[in-house]
């Protein structure tokens, strides 16, 4: 599923008020860390993630590999905060 510029635009709205829900570390992405994320979208389907480790590539290098393991989409990304959706499974 890929995202239009028109759903991009109502989920920034709507993630601008939340917090990172999760924060990953300088231990980086595990599977306790994936099972958390994989838990969080599936009952809120947007959230924010914080990638406090790294440099810029490691970054978006981390991001990437979130969003294919868990197929979820990348909506934004400012800094060191990613706000991801995964749209619901019916």
């Amino acid at each position: 599923m890929t995202l239009n510029e028109k759903l991009k635009r109502e989920l920034r709205g709507r993630g601008h008020a939340l917090k990172p829900v999760v924060t990953i570390g300088n231990a980086g992405l595990n599977a306790a860390v994936m099972r958390e994320i994989d838990l969080s979208l599936e009952h809120h389907e947007l959230m924010k993630v914080k990638i406090a480790s790294g440099d810029r590539a490691q970054r978006v290098a981390t991001i990437n590999t979130l969003c294919v393991t868990l197929g979820a989409r990348l909506v934004q990304s400012i800094g060191h905060i990613a706000l991801i959706y995964r749209a619901p499974k019916d």
